[in-house]
């Protein structure tokens, strides 16, 4: 299944400040957290995930610095701030307004159209 663009856009912030908020990460681990959590539906990539990154840690909600991984490797690990933790906040009632909208939205698509009135 492939998730349109829009959506994945408009998930992304909440996403990753979620992600984060289990713990401090780089990016490909948190690249491969979003597949996890997905069940393999949302593959981002890099060109997706770094914007995001420098912009979250512009706004103050993520910051960084940089460690070695087990491998020698240096990497850039990401942890949320407090300001990210109320950003997360914010977006999940948010998140969870739209969610119920479109739930209601979705069951009453679900259900066969009422006679209208007349046409009996």
């Amino acid at each position: 299944m492939r998730i349109d663009k829009d959506l994945v856009a408009a998930s992304a912030t909440p996403l990753v400040l979620g992600i984060l908020s289990e713990g401090d990460l780089y990016g490909y681990a948190i690249l491969k957290r979003v597949g996890e959590l997905s069940g393999g539906g949302m593959q981002w990539t890099d060109g997706m995930l770094y914007p995001l990154l420098h912009r979250l840690e512009r706004l103050g909600y993520v910051s960084s610095s940089w460690g070695t991984s087990e491998a020698g490797r240096r990497r850039k690990h990401y942890a949320i701030t407090l300001a990210g933790r109320d950003a997360l906040a914010d977006r999940q009632e948010q998140w969870s307004v739209v969610a119920a909208a479109l739930r209601q939205v979705w069951q009453t698509a679900q259900q066969p159209p009422a006679p209208a009135a007349g046409w009996a």
